[in-house]
């Protein structure tokens, strides 16, 4: 009962096994021990099923008497659960000025504040314009402003640094 393989497939089922002997495990689940091919094949076939190679590194290869179609799709299912549960961690980016207003300050806050309880890690960017490099300490003081009201919501990752003409701060998401 020769069923198709899908691509990036690479179960062996049925006469794709070239094992000459395997350790089969019949439909019921059982094992049946270690039993040349022909013997397995045989078996699958009077039970109008499939023979899969469940663990080709095993010595010998271990083989099962079951639908293929069916362990395809159960596998295909799992799959696509695993992926379902997976968070992506995104990192998003908040521009900032050294002359940043006291409300606008506020406002990007309860947004990278909300970025944080989403999971997401938060990247402050602070940029420097012309004479500005030459008064770092007043982006300095802004990015504190930051760290004080975002303490105890988040843990530091990269601590603030410059990076050219830009004040860098990574923060991820706290306990």
């Amino acid at each position: 009962m020769m069923s198709p393989r899908s691509k990036g497939d690479d179960t062996r089922v049925n006469q794709q096994i070239t094992a000459p002997r395997i350790r089969l495990i019949d439909a019921n689940g059982e094992m049946a021990g270690i039993v040349p091919i022909t013997e397995a094949l045989r078996k699958a076939q009077l039970a109008g099923l499939d023979l899969v190679e469940i663990v080709p590194t095993a010595e010998p290869p271990v083989c099962k008497v079951m639908d293929y179609g069916k362990y395809r799709y159960e596998a295909q299912k799992k799959a696509h659960d695993a992926r379902k549960k997976q968070k992506v961690v995104a990192v998003k980016e908040i521009k900032l000025r050294p002359t940043i207003d006291k409300h606008d300050l506020e406002i990007k806050l309860r947004n990278a504040t909300n970025f944080l309880q989403e999971g997401d890690k938060v990247k402050f960017t602070l940029k420097f314009r012309g004479r500005e490099m030459s008064h770092q300490e007043i982006g300095m003081s802004v990015i504190q402003r930051v760290q004080d009201s975002l303490a105890g919501k988040c843990k530091m990752e990269l601590a603030p640094r410059m990076e050219g003409s830009h004040l860098v701060m990574i923060v991820a998401p706290g306990k």
